[in-house]
């Protein structure tokens, strides 16, 4: 049975528990190994059960990581290539 513990990036629990066996262990690296919290919810969906496995194989590696906003906001109008 498949688990999906980030539905943004579309991570599941088999994603986390093989990344932590890889030696990834705190929260930051399991989102740079799989993209987890990247997504549009930015990780408000799925750091608290990433954190919890963490903790689970190491109580002191289980600090969240902090999502970051955009550098400056940006119309979408701009995005979508319309001109001013």
């Amino acid at each position: 049975m498949k688990t999906i513990v980030c539905r943004c990036e579309d991570v599941t629990l088999e994603d986390i528990r093989h990344t932590l066996a890889a030696g990834y262990a705190t929260v930051e690296e399991v989102k740079r190994y799989t993209g987890l919290g990247t997504g549009p919810c930015q990780g408000k969906e799925c750091m608290l059960h990433a954190a919890r496995l963490c903790a689970e194989s190491d109580p002191f590696l289980g600090t969240p990581f902090t999502a970051r906003p955009p550098l400056a906001p940006i119309a979408l109008g701009v995005l979508a290539g319309e001109k001013d």
